[in-house]
């Protein structure tokens, strides 16, 4: 099943996205009918049956095969697929190695995967290594060790893997992004980006005060568990991997203070996670170095009290957009000296080809048909995927180089090259429609 290419072949996929790849009349069969796309789901909870459920929308896609160690959870996905008029799945399940028993199989062409944090990278390495394009949830990996399986194992085989970020997929994100390659901002130089989202009483925990998967991580782990919906759109924003690379990082954390007043608040200060001892600091603050010069900043806030906020800022020689306030100041353009104006009229305007055709369905706003869509154009037409391993990697790679920051003082960190050095000749692809 796999094709070994070149490394030279596979660096060369990334010409693949190309304008109208949603609606791309390449790999189509007759009538018009796109060719089958045979897609393994790996991991049904929550997350893996949302996707799964927007993928069934999507034409030409085939689900012959479902995994999941919770055997509700795999029915429950099964029940899905039979009723939107597809055969009923093979299931896996009964144990954490089941998963081996789906990538095996040879009338697959990808896997999504969907599961718990830890088994994100050794999950997308077994899809590569059986030859099936992987596309993996956030974060695709959680130490810079695990960030160079998944670029050896992507390199080795010639298989594309894809950490599923949806953020850079989002209809104003796309919108800037055209804006910024026409120059309307100018020369970047520096962005600041976030997840600010309380999730204590839902995602960390549940309604009962009980500890959901999460929350392991949050007793083990003092580091920026989820930089990637924060660092999603920055990446193409600012030419990291095709013109620039992150050189150094740096993080601090504050002390925790947050999940034990929560608790306190809710449940009584007799509960114990009131009293108990958490490694995971309230707020992360990273500042990242380019090689070219630029700076990023990256916060993570999870654990306080507020609504849900990315908090984009970009800042060139020419202007600066903040998604905070919906905002755009753009020098020479705007009516007024140093005051905002609406960003929708830009939107609508440099509105990207993705979204005239092809957005707008699914969940998240739209982003996860648009981004499964572009993954499976990929996969049914060979090609590489929108975001490739290296962004993959890179976006990664800040959950592990945050905790060793912060473990060292917040001290300065070296950020990997996870494409030696190709960076300095590679040239844009996402999102490059012509």
């Amino acid at each position: 099943m796999t094709r070994n290419w070149s490394r030279r072949e596979f660096v060369g996929m990334g010409v693949a996205a190309s304008a109208g790849i949603v609606l791309s009349a390449a790999g189509q069969e007759g009538a018009g009918q796109p060719k089958p796309v045979r897609v393994g789901v790996v991991g049904v909870g929550n997350r893996g049956t949302g996707l799964t459920r927007t993928m069934l929308g999507i034409p030409g896609v085939q689900i012959p095969a479902v995994c999941d160690i919770n055997p509700e959870h795999l029915a429950r996905a099964q029940a899905l697929i039979e009723e939107a008029g597809q055969p009923k799945p093979e299931g896996y399940g009964g144990d954490d190695l089941a998963y081996e028993q789906l990538m095996a199989r040879d009338d697959l062409d990808a896997v999504i995967i969907a599961t718990y944090w830890q088994w994100h990278t050794p999950m997308a390495v077994s899809a590569m290594r059986h030859g099936k394009y992987a596309g993996v949830e956030v974060p695709a990996a959680l130490d810079v060790a695990q960030c160079w399986d998944l670029v050896n194992t992507s390199e080795q085989t010639g298989v594309p893997c894809m950490m599923l970020e949806n953020w850079s997929f989002r209809q104003d994100n796309l919108a800037l992004l055209n804006m910024i390659r026409q120059g309307l901002l100018g020369e970047m130089v520096h962005c600041h980006c976030a997840h600010s989202h309380d999730c204590i009483d839902h995602w960390f925990f549940d309604a009962e005060g009980n500890d959901r998967w999460p929350a392991e991580f949050l007793i083990k782990y003092n580091r920026d568990q989820y930089p990637t919906h924060s660092l999603g759109p920055v990446l193409s924003w600012m030419d990291i991997n095709c013109g620039d690379a992150f050189a150094t990082l740096a993080s601090t954390a504050t002390s925790q203070r947050g999940i034990n007043a929560y608790f306190a608040r809710k449940f009584g200060p007799d509960h114990p996670n009131a009293k108990k001892e958490f490694a995971q600091g309230d707020i992360v603050t990273t500042t990242i170095k380019t090689h070219g010069g630029k700076t990023v900043i990256v916060n993570y806030d999870m654990q306080l009290p507020r609504p849900y906020d990315n908090r984009w800022l970009i800042q060139g020689t020419l202007g600066l957009y903040n998604e905070q306030r919906n905002a755009v100041y753009l020098t020479g353009q705007s009516p007024r000296y140093h005051e905002w104006e609406p960003f929708p009229p830009y939107q609508e305007k440099y509105n990207h080809a993705w979204w005239s055709e092809g957005g707008g369905q699914g969940g998240h706003g739209g982003t996860d048909y648009l981004e499964l869509s572009l993954f499976l154009d990929a996969v049914r037409n060979k090609k590489q995927t929108p975001l490739d391993v290296y962004d993959s990697a890179t976006m990664s790679s800040v959950v592990g180089l945050s905790g060793e920051s912060i473990a060292q003082g917040s001290a300065p960190v070296g950020v990997p090259d996870f494409t030696r050095e190709r960076w300095k000749t590679r040239k844009p692809v996402f999102g490059v429609t012509a």
